[in-house]
Order: structure tokens, then C-alpha cells, then sequence
């Protein structure tokens, strides 16, 4: 992969990555719908070291040290790690000439992630099973995963060829 490649992967993430956040931010003013405390995710990766992957309640974990810095580092390098398993997965060709589908259909696979990993980790259950809502809270995720995939698809048309 050559450096230009690296830096196309990486803007790819970075502004599908910003797109998703931004559609958090849009959501929690006009519905008022709370979105991700990345320090949770941070306290989460933090108790990791220590070998505990799973909580009843990771609110109630005791705080580590820099979770914020590291939860908000590990969304974003996510976000550039799945962008580069798309380029991997649909080729650099797409870069050149981007179509949405597959950059949408991309953005609904990752949400296995937070289903599988974050939400049992954090004490949710699988696919958010133990939440007060979880048909609500399913559909939250795999609406930021598909505004995810919306993000590789306007970032790739943005960028310059």
C-alpha cells in the first residue's frame, strides 16, 4: 500500500468517523437522545489490562485514568481501521469512483461490533438484550452505523483524485 493510499484510508476514516459524531450531536440536540460517553469506553478498554472484559454495569466501574483521552483515541482509530477493511474488502478502485451501496452496506456490518463486543462488555448484553429498550437502542446503533457508512462514501467524494 503506498503512502498516498495510507493517507486516502485515513481521511476516509477520519471524515466517516466526524460524520458519525456530528450526527450524534445533531440527534442529542433536535431529539435529545444521548450519545456515547466515550470515557465509558475508555474506563472499558482501561479494565482490560487488568483482564476484566466484561461488567454488570460499566457505569458503575471504577473510573481509570485517562478514559476519556483513551475512549475518544480508540473511537477514532476504529473508525480508521474499519475504513481501511472497506478499502481491503471493495478495492482502491472505489476510491476513484465511489457508489454508496457499498460503502452503506459496509457501515450496517460494522455494527456487529457494539452488538458483540461493547454492549456485553459493558454490561448491555448482546445486541443491547438486559437494556430497558433494546429494540430502541438496536436501532440507534445500526442508524449511526449506516450514517458511518454514508461518512466513507461523502468523505471518498470529497476527496480529491
Amino acid at each position: 500500500m503506498t503512502v498516498e493510499m495510507i493517507l486516502r484510508v485515513m481521511t476516509l476514516g477520519l471524515g466517516a468517523t466526524l460524520l458519525m459524531d456530528g450526527w450524534g450531536l445533531l440527534r442529542r440536540r433536535l431529539f435529545g437522545i444521548a450519545v456515547l460517553d466515550y470515557a465509558l469506553v475508555g474506563r472499558w478498554l482501561g479494565h482490560m489490562r487488568h483482564g476484566q472484559f466484561r461488567h454488570t454495569a460499566i457505569g458503575k466501574a471504577p473510573a481509570v485514568y485517562g478514559e476519556k483521552m483513551l475512549g475518544w483515541a480508540f473511537h477514532y482509530l476504529t473508525g480508521l481501521a474499519f475504513a481501511a477493511v472497506f478499502v481491503l474488502l471493495v478495492g482502491g478502485g472505489w476510491l476513484q469512483q465511489p457508489t454508496l451501496w457499498p460503502a452503506l452496506a459496509f457501515g450496517a456490518v460494522t455494527v456487529a461490533a457494539p452488538f458483540l463486543l461493547m454492549q456485553p462488555g459493558f454490561g448491555m448484553g448482546i445486541a443491547a438484550s438486559r437494556t430497558a429498550h433494546p429494540t430502541q437502542a438496536r436501532v440507534r446503533s445500526l442508524v449511526t452505523h449506516l450514517v458511518f457508512g454514508a461518512g466513507l462514501y461523502l468523505a471518498a467524494t470529497l476527496m480529491p483524485s
